[in-house]
């Protein structure tokens, strides 16, 4: 037999460095880019998806190793947008449309809750029953954004009220201080339902009903990271995404989650309030119409909520939908 010359051996020893090389390779994880993420409010149900998405692990199966800034009254969204403190923010749509309006480009790539779930109450016995029989009442509502809606609804029903702004307006409602007051369906109704009144006693005005549906919920960037690297941005929204699915299909582990996640933050949590809200929240997410997505922001509410703001003096004009709207399947 004939024995393989040096060079043959020299070439042999090379392909076997080199195939060593390319396995060790594969086998390393790739690196995960850092994002940090801060949602609009305290820990609760409302961003249960998020939580159980960095629970689950899904950030880190997308490339993200995700910093969770706690939200609160403290920590302004928009603050921590402009400031660059944090990457991704939650925001309300005509929150942001007013941040764009003002210079700082901002882009939606997913959108949670669609529709409106701010809503006026009042009492059966106050004998409000219509729009026109709030002329003249006294109306509490929480200050800046959740008073543009109501502001809306009085001026395209010409009543003359008087508002009262508050932190808290089911307390001042409770107490009979006003006859009107603002309130979020998946929160603060269950409020009034635990502070012992029937449904029956109380009359719901949802501004959707009303022509002034006003999608909540989404999440934000500024357009400059967008642009940078859409493929982080795009995997942070899947990754988030798949999270209120899970969320939204094991409601008892993510109230479970949640419920952890709050004491941990020192946030007073309830577990029938949080389920409450979960499920609220997802009655809202998934009430799109057939074929809906999870998570896309329809354009004809992009303009509805522009043309208000603009109706209102709020914003000056309403930016392209297709340079506000980010559909991360445009990227893949």
């Amino acid at each position: 037999m004939t024995r393989p010359g040096p060079s043959i051996l020299k070439y042999l020893y090379l392909t076997w460095l080199l195939l060593c090389s390319s396995l060790a390779l594969a086998a390393e994880p790739p690196e995960l880019k850092k994002v940090t993420f801060l949602p609009q409010w305290l820990p609760q149900a409302q961003f249960a998806g998020y939580y159980m998405a960095e629970h689950k692990g899904f950030y880190r199966r997308h490339g993200i190793e995700l910093t969770m800034i706690q939200g609160g009254p403290a920590h302004s969204p928009i603050d921590y947008l402009r400031e660059k403190k944090a990457d991704i923010v939650t925001l309300w749509l005509s929150s942001a449309l007013q941040l764009a309006d003002r210079g700082l480009e901002v882009v939606n790539i997913g959108q949670i809750i669609p529709r409106s779930t701010l809503m006026l109450v009042t009492k059966t016995s106050s004998g409000i029953k219509q729009p026109a029989d709030m002329h003249g009442k006294k109306i509490a509502l929480w200050p800046a954004d959740f008073q543009i809606q109501p502001q809306a609804f009085f001026d395209k029903f010409n009543l003359k009220v008087q508002i009262v702004t508050t932190d808290s307006p089911v307390n001042l409602f409770l107490r009979d201080g006003v006859q009107v007051a603002s309130l979020m369906w998946y929160n603060e109704y269950h409020t009034l339902l635990n502070s012992g009144l029937d449904p029956k006693e109380m009359q719901l005005f949802a501004f959707d009903d009303y022509g002034l549906n006003f999608p909540e919920d989404g999440i934000y960037l500024l357009k400059e990271s967008f642009d940078r690297d859409p493929k982080t941005a795009c995997a942070f929204a899947a990754a988030s995404m798949e999270g209120w699915r899970y969320a939204f299909a094991h409601p008892d582990e993510a109230v479970d989650l949640m419920v952890r996640v709050m004491d941990a933050a020192h946030v007073p949590a309830n577990r029938v309030h949080q389920r409450w809200m979960l499920d609220r929240i997802r009655e809202v997410a998934t009430s799109g119409p057939p074929g809906a997505q999870l998570g896309n922001l329809p354009a004809e509410d992009y303009q509805r909520v522009g043309d208000i703001l603009v109706a209102n003096g709020l914003i000056t004009a309403v930016a392209p939908f297709t340079s506000f709207s980010q559909r991360c399947a445009d990227h893949d």
